[in-house]
């Protein structure tokens, strides 16, 4: 399944309605790219854009933004960085947000950031002046060429911003979707969902973000083994694995996870949406998954 008409941008694409699929990589712990760059190199041919991660689960990582840069500059894939509220305050966000515009980064996830607590830096304090819907509000201020402190900055900025959102708890709670409506009243055009497993949710939710009007991702991972569902089910708050994929995955074949996700891929494509899909730091999976569609 390789991607055409690579000239076209993300946000392009999407407009024009095509089958767009992203992919999901940690920047390294060091300061050498080589590891990163290597695994982009892998799935290039496959992918429209990467997604970079910005310290996730508050574990010290490269810049998303350097990453990002680099991987445009000398692989030519188009990139989606992820920014937190937790490590920075109003003025921190808006320099990371200008740098990346004038490296030429556009498309930017707006994320609230995990906990320090949760990372490798447990003593450190996280800063949250804003959540992802002020993040979300900053970065369509600075595209209407204004700070937050209503001062003019010149050339306005071009993001393409989405957020994250898990649909089966926005199905579930009105108050979680009353969050997401925020968001994309501050702004928000295209969200990435978290893990799907279920085309039912897919179908339910994708009919709302039409409403809405705002473009999604669904976050498709491919569960590696029963100890990994069995992680999923009781360790990550509102993934909801369905009874038949249980059982495919206690009876089924080794390699009955990847496929799984290949037949999730195939129904999102069928329906029109777009694919965001999780890795786990092994690049080869992206080309198993889209093998079998």
């Amino acid at each position: 399944m390789n991607r055409e008409e690579a000239s076209l941008d993300l946000r392009s694409k999407l407009r024009d309605g095509q089958f767009v699929i992203t992919a999901e990589i940690d920047p390294p712990r060091g300061w050498s790219p080589k590891a990163a760059l290597d695994q982009v190199a892998t799935i290039k041919e496959h992918v429209d854009a990467v997604n970079v991660a910005d310290c996730p689960m508050a574990n010290l990582r490269m810049s998303p933004i350097a990453l990002a840069h680099m991987i445009q500059e000398q692989l030519g894939v188009e990139t989606v960085f992820h920014l937190t509220c937790r490590d920075r305050n109003l003025i921190g966000l808006q320099a990371e947000l200008l740098g990346a515009a004038a490296l030429g980064v556009k498309n930017v996830l707006a994320l609230t950031g995990d906990k320090p607590t949760s990372g490798d830096h447990p003593g450190c304090r996280g800063v949250y002046e804003v959540d992802s819907t002020g993040l979300v509000a900053l970065a369509c201020n600075l595209n209407r060429g204004f700070s937050q402190a209503s001062r003019p900055i010149g050339d306005p900025t071009d993001f393409f911003v989405g957020v994250a959102s898990n649909p089966f708890l926005v199905l579930q709670d009105d108050m979680e979707l009353k969050k997401l409506k925020a968001k994309i009243d501050a702004g928000a055009q295209f969200s990435q969902t978290q893990p799907v497993f279920s085309l039912e949710i897919v179908e339910r939710f994708a009919k709302m973000a039409d409403l809405l009007g705002f473009y999604v991702f669904f976050g498709v991972l491919p569960l590696r083994s029963v100890r990994s569902m069995n992680y999923l089910k009781t360790k990550v708050p509102g993934i909801v694995i369905p009874e038949d994929v249980e059982k495919r995955m206690l009876r089924g074949r080794p390699d009955e996870g990847l496929r799984i996700a290949a037949e999730l891929v195939s129904g999102i494509h069928a329906m029109g949406k777009s694919v965001h899909l999780f890795p786990l730091g092994d690049p080869t999976v992206v080309l198993e998954i889209l093998d079998r569609c």
